[in-house]
């Protein structure tokens, strides 16, 4: 929890405004097995970082909590921040692809994301994030249904 605590108070330091947050959700690891079970949360923040500054500034912040990037796929790490949404732009460069291609595939990103803004619209899919979050789970995707409805866990700190 303090790795998200902290991440929090860098992107408002480093990236611009909260303005909202979402419930902690606890979930399985999503595309690798480890006995450690992950948190997740959506924070938007208002930003006048262009989507290039603003991945820079999210892997610097990564960088001071302990994130070591390395390559051969998903594994365990201290802090994972990415970029769900930028407004309702669609981007495709080296390096950054908005919306996150697999956001509507992963129940630990739609469910935070619907609490924060059920009615937020998908910019390629048109579809919201509670459409979304209810079409992964009427599929019941065993790996899905694991992380439907990952419990909250309580914050005491303020953010705000």
């Amino acid at each position: 929890m303090d790795y998200l605590l902290r991440s929090i108070e860098l992107l408002r330091r480093d990236a611009g405004r909260i303005a909202a947050m979402s419930a902690v959700y606890e979930s399985d690891p999503w595309g690798f097995d480890d006995p450690c079970r992950f948190l997740n949360q959506a924070v938007a923040v208002e930003t006048t970082l262009a989507p290039l500054a603003l991945l820079k500034c999210i892997q610097r912040i990564e960088h001071m909590l302990g994130r070591v990037r390395t390559h051969g796929g998903y594994q365990s790490r201290t802090i994972d921040i990415d970029i769900i949404m930028y407004g309702n732009q669609v981007i495709n460069i080296p390096n950054l692809i908005i919306p996150h291609p697999l956001m509507a595939e992963r129940m630990f990103v739609l469910q935070p994301m619907a609490e924060l803004a059920p009615d937020l619209k998908h910019p390629v899919f048109h579809r919201t994030m509670e459409d979304l979050k209810e079409h992964i789970r009427i599929q019941g995707d065993s790996q899905a249904d694991r992380l439907s409805y990952g419990r909250p866990v309580c914050i005491l700190t303020k953010y705000n």
